[in-house]
């Protein structure tokens, strides 16, 4: 299927024309690496069952399972057992699902984007889109990155991912004076990492991608907790 025609309105005067070349976007590529979120290391089941046995409660059940069994009581030796087995299954399961999730977030907030690339439209992986990429928008993309306005035509967007808010917003055209803001409403001349475009047409150019994008700064911030020890770990 073609790609739709998206205008671009005459007074956008601070548009590039031609975009990036493609050795331009080469060479940004290989400077500030692909724009995708960062991505932790996928868990084996060996790892996840051996992070379950250092919990203490799990212990604690091992361990009187044990007691029992050498006291001669088969019975509930047996019971503590395998609930020991059961609790293994469970949390392996519910971490796996839970990675396969954050997957498809990460997925999601790397769309494929339809860019500019020496006066040629062109579509590309999300994560190959660098700074001062030329990006066309229209209903139903999602925006592979920070970018500014250069030319809007009744563009709205839904930024719940970022704000939580569920009324889509409204954008205007950046202008060069305007300093970068964050998700905070309506007519602000961005649009961010991940949102989706619900109305209009628009084109917009790329100022922050990876973990520099608003989106990307949360996934740093969410890598970087760390869980507390509770009083039976202390």
């Amino acid at each position: 299927m073609a790609d739709k025609t998206i205008p671009i309105s005459s007074d956008a005067t601070n548009l590039p024309a031609l975009g990036l070349s493609d050795w331009d976007a080469g060479e940004r590529l290989r400077h500030d690496g692909h724009n995708e979120l960062p991505q932790s290391d996928r868990r084996t089941i060996l790892r996840i069952a051996l992070e379950v046995g250092r919990e203490p409660m799990f212990q604690l059940l091992v361990t009187a399972g044990i007691i029992y069994l050498v006291l001669g009581n088969l019975d509930e030796a047996l019971m503590l057992l395998a609930f020991v087995v059961i609790t293994i299954a469970i949390t392996i399961t519910q971490e796996r699902r839970t990675e396969r999730v954050l997957e498809t977030l990460r997925d999601l907030t790397n769309p494929r984007a339809l860019v500019l690339r020496g006066g040629k439209r062109k579509r590309i992986a999300g994560r190959e889109v660098v700074c001062g990429d030329v990006i066309l928008l229209t209903e139903g993309d999602r925006v592979p990155a920070d970018v500014h306005l250069l030319s809007a035509n009744e563009l709205q967007a839904d930024e719940s991912l970022l704000t939580g808010e569920p009324i889509p917003v409204s954008k205007i055209v950046y202008s060069k004076s305007q300093p970068v803001a964050h998700p905070s409403g309506d007519d602000l001349p961005f649009a961010f990492s991940g949102t989706l475009i619900v109305r209009g047409q628009g084109v917009a150019e790329v100022y922050a991608t990876g973990t520099d994008s608003e989106i990307g700064k949360i996934g740093k911030a969410l890598g970087i907790i760390k869980d507390e020890a509770t009083p039976l770990h202390a």
